[in-house]
Order: structure tokens, then C-alpha cells, then sequence
């Protein structure tokens, strides 16, 4: 089957407009946004904040540069998931590219979840105003007293109580649960006991952010950072009582739901280091051109010239891997994609990290400091090798495919 990683000629204007407003408006502003986290409350965006994101993103939704990531709905721009890459790609090349678009994570994936599987008052509440950019969301699996990799250790309880459910757990790494825009979360519970079949036993549940029961403990912190007003959040539920049709699909069905979801979302995070590696290696370059030591330029000395051909080497793989992923997720199988986008996932973020890397390298002391963005994305990166599953559990599907091949045997 022939494979093609190109673009409608239709879409090739669009992506230069992002492209040209990640450049002219959106990287601009990345140092002044940032300075203000910390200036009264972390968790309040201050006024500042408010206006350079809102204002940000209302030029965009005025351009029409919006919600590109719904691939498959007549709500956004028709683009198949190998298109979508080059726009994600270049989204990622800056901390705020994402939300500015409303192409955010968590946020794509649970609008996903909404879109297919959503009721029409849950689309109506919840879906129409995320769309639209005016509140967040946040998705709730990650439990601190599981091994949460194997996703049917799952534990959270979610019992029928008359017209509701009530829930009690605690979940972790709430990834945007911190901001106090987020006002729904999607969440995975167990409502089968042992004697439903393994992958029967979950479920998936909206519970409204308000709701009483719901205390937030604290933030979890990467590399010492707690990613204020984002954050990643450690949270208890005690007695939640959730109405019943908040049940997404009806019990049993959250790994269904869960596939669904976590595999687009895996791939957009590994387009997005994609770019994330494009800028570090521009920094890269730049630095190594404009600064001396040794009375020469320092792209002269060491191997340097050796390590930028090997970024822009591994960066053409890793996109070249990202796009195949892509195709097979536009084949409609995905069963088939499966086996690929492990292999994405392991291949970009740790791509992105190496580059990132030899770009702080190049530019010593300085590339750790607050004075580039390439700590902050180093930091960033090497989470992403857990986020949506680590890389040995990748790397397992990966090999359990590879074996498939050549017996017959369960491996």
C-alpha cells in the first residue's frame, strides 16, 4: 500500500500561518509569561498572564487558526492525522504553541472522549465550552498506591448508589488540575469486582471539578518544578456522589474508551517533541555561530560539527517514525497503529532529550538557567517518557508484536 506523508495543497497556507505566529507572536511573549508565575498566588493567573494567553488565543480563533486537532469531525479542518503532525510539530516548538490553538493536552483527548462517547447534555455542559477555550479539563488514571503502567490495577472505587455513583480514591499526576479554569474531569474508576473479565472491570465517569468530596492534597513537582498554574495534582475523593448518567458508555467499558483516547493524545505529544528538538537544535546553531572561545567560533571546536549532523539526522528519523505512526492511525486500525506509536513514543521524547541536551551543552552554564527555555524543555521531555505509558511498557507491545510474527504462542 502506497504511503503519503504529504498535505492537501490547501492546508500547506494554513500551517504557514501557524508557523508564522508561533514565530512573530507566540515565542515573543514565552519570557514575559513565564516571569509572572509566582507574583502573588501560583495557582491565579495574574492579570499579565490572563492577557497575553487570551489575547494570544483570540487572535488566533480571529484567524481561524483553531482546534486543528479534531481530525475527524466536520467541528475542525478535516485534516488527517499525517497533516495534523506538521501542525502539532510546530505547535511544539514553544510551551505555549499548544493552548494557544486549543490543541492543549489534556484537553484534546477529553474533548475526543466527549465527541464519541459523550451524552448531549455532557457535550452541551462540557464539550461547546472547551471547543471554545473557556475552561480546561483534566483526565484522572494515575493512582499513588498502584503500579499504574498495567492500567488494569486500576483501583478507585465507583459503587451504584440509587442515582448516582459515589467514588473514593485518590488519583495523581492530574495533569492541568491545578488551573483554576479546570472545571471537569474525566476519570477512571472500578466498578467490576474479580470475577468480570480483566478488561471489563473499569469504567470512565465525568465528574464536575465542584462537585463536595473533591480535595485537592497537593502538586505533584517534576525535577522540583510543581508547573504552576497548570500543575499536576494529587487528589482525594471521599463519598463524591456523581448522577449516574455521568457513566460514559455504560459500566465496563473505560479500556474501550481509554484506546480511543490515549492514542491520538500519545502521538500529538510526540509531534510536538518533534518540534520541541527543531527549536533547541536552532538554538543550537545559533549559539555555536555567534559566540567564540579560543579565539574561534565554537561550531569550530570539539565535535561540534559532528553533533549538529547527528541532531538533524535523528530528528529527520524521528519524524520520518512519527508520520508512518500517523498513517497507519489514518488506516482506521487501530489495532494495527498500536505497535507504532509505542514506537514513537519511545523514539521522539528521547530524541527530543539528546538534542535538547547538546543544545544546553553548547550553550554552557547559561543552557541550565532561566535564561533559555532549553531547561524547562529538557525537564518537560524526560516526564514525557512516563506520561501515557513508560517506555519499558512500550517497548514491550513493540517486541510482543515483533514476536507475533514468528509464533503462534501468547507471548
Amino acid at each position: 500500500m502506497d504511503m503519503n506523508f504529504g498535505m492537501a495543497e490547501k492546508n500547506r497556507d494554513l500551517l504557514g500561518r501557524v508557523a508564522a505566529m508561533i514565530r512573530d507572536d507566540v515565542m515573543p511573549m514565552e519570557a514575559e509569561y513565564h516571569a509572572e508565575i509566582g507574583k502573588g498566588d501560583r495557582w491565579q493567573y495574574t492579570d499579565r498572564q490572563a492577557e497575553i494567553l487570551e489575547g494570544l488565543k483570540a487572535k488566533a480563533k480571529a484567524a481561524g487558526l483553531w482546534n486543528f486537532w479534531l481530525t475527524d469531525s466536520e467541528k475542525g479542518f478535516g485534516l488527517t492525522t499525517v497533516e495534523y503532525a506538521y501542525f502539532a510539530e510546530e505547535m511544539g516548538k514553544t510551551p505555549l504553541g499548544a493552548e494557544v490553538f486549543n490543541c492543549s493536552a489534556p484537553d484534546t483527548g477529553n474533548m475526543e472522549v466527549f465527541e464519541r462517547y459523550g451524552t448531549s447534555a455532557m457535550k452541551e455542559q462540557w464539550l461547546a465550552r472547551l471547543l471554545e477555550g473557556e475552561i480546561r479539563s483534566a483526565y484522572l488514571m494515575t493512582e499513588p498506591e498502584v503500579a499504574s503502567s498495567d492500567a488494569t490495577n486500576i483501583a478507585m472505587s465507583c459503587v451504584r448508589q440509587g442515582n448516582d455513583y459515589v467514588l473514593n480514591g485518590e488519583k495523581y499526576w492530574a495533569s492541568g488540575a491545578g488551573d483554576p479554569r479546570c472545571k471537569v474531569y474525566i476519570v477512571m474508576v472500578r466498578t467490576g469486582d474479580d470475577a468480570a473479565a480483566k478488561h471489563k472491570r473499569h469504567s470512565m465517569i465525568v465528574v464536575d471539578a465542584a462537585t463536595p468530596g473533591i480535595e485537592i492534597l497537593r502538586p505533584m513537582k517534576v525535577f522540583g518544578h510543581d508547573d504552576a498554574p497548570h500543575g499536576h495534582m494529587h487528589i482525594r475523593f471521599s463519598d463524591v456522589r456523581v448522577p449516574a448518567e455521568n457513566m460514559l458508555l455504560g459500566e465496563g467499558r473505560g479500556f474501550e474508551i481509554a484506546q480511543g483516547r490515549l492514542g491520538p493524545g500519545r502521538i500529538h505529544h510526540c509531534m510536538r517533541s518533534v518540534g520541541q528538538a527543531e527549536a533547541a537544535l536552532e538554538l543550537l546553531c545559533r549559539r555555536s555561530l555567534q559566540k567564540e572561545a579560543f579565539g574561534k567560533p565554537l561550531v569550530q571546536l570539539g565535535a561540534n560539527f559532528d553533533i549538529i549532523a547527528e541532531a538533524r539526522m535523528e530528528i529527520e528519523q524521528a519524524r520520518l517514525l512519527c508520520l508512518k505512526a500517523a498513517w497507519m492511525m489514518d488506516q482506521g486500525d487501530a489495532r494495527a497503529a498500536a505497535p507504532w506509536i509505542s514506537q514513537i513514543k519511545v523514539v521522539a521524547p528521547r530524541m527530543a532529550l539528546k538534542v535538547i541536551d547538546e543544545a544546553m551543552q553548547m550553550h554552557g552554564g547559561q543552557g541550565i538557567s532561566q535564561d533559555t527555555p532549553l531547561a524547562m524543555a529538557w525537564t518537560w521531555q524526560r516526564a514525557l517518557r512516563f506520561a501515557d505509558g513508560p517506555d519499558a511498557v512500550h517497548r514491550r507491545q513493540v517486541a510482543r508484536a515483533e514476536l507475533r510474527k514468528h509464533t503462534q504462542e501468547k507471548i
